[in-house]
């Protein structure tokens, strides 16, 4: 039986290394929450929940045209561990594993989702990360029996404690692609990007 794998879309931060609302800024002609949120519409997940929070009065109807689940965490002040539980609160039980987006990584393609996937079709391993240069990057997909350690993380870590804490559950996938590293937290990474936009455009 083939296993689904649902997308959650991590955009509710303030950005606050920022200073301003990052997920509307514009890249490759639309903002990067949905150029994000079409990349795994274009992915073989099976759905696509996108998490929500700061200014998601002004996020959300970017969306509205799309086929996903819009999520709003009104506690993503207390960090991105209530957003990872919003997202999977929206979950079925269809779903046999998570694959938790970063809404500030707009150069990871549907091929390295597809990618993702496919490896957690293969070995059914709880957790699946990509590699690049042996540097573990994002995003990074949790099977459904990892909910509940999820489930009791708080604070701004993330999901790194189980990554620690479990190597034995862990398969790192070698990619290709260095975008998994490369997200937008400052000013200068937002020019890096539009820098590397202009290259390809030449």
């Amino acid at each position: 039986m083939r296993m689904r794998v649902a997308g959650i879309v991590l955009a509710a931060g303030e950005g606050r290394r920022m200073g301003k609302l990052k997920q509307s800024l514009p890249v490759r002609g639309k903002s990067m929450l949905e150029m994000v949120v079409d990349t795994a519409l274009a992915s073989s997940l099976h759905r696509v929940v996108v998490v929500l929070g700061y200014h998601a009065d002004r996020l959300a109807p970017l969306l509205s045209n799309r086929p996903v689940a819009v999520v709003i965490n009104r506690d993503h002040r207390d960090g991105q561990a209530s957003s990872l539980k919003a997202g999977l609160r929206e979950l079925a039980p269809e779903s046999d594993a998570a694959l938790f987006l970063l809404g500030d990584q707009p150069l990871v393609s549907s091929k390295i989702l597809d990618s993702i996937v496919a490896a957690y079709q293969r070995t059914t391993a709880p957790i699946i990360a990509p590699i690049y240069g042996g540097k573990r990057g994002n995003p990074v997909l949790f099977g459904r029996e990892l909910f509940p350690l999820i489930e009791n993380l708080k604070g701004d870590t993330g999901a790194r404690g189980i990554l620690a804490g479990h190597p034995d559950m862990l398969f790192s996938l070698p990619v290709a692609d260095p975008e998994i590293l490369f997200d937008v937290d400052t000013e200068e990474d937002y020019r890096r990007l539009l820098e590397m936009e202009q290259d390809e455009d030449r």
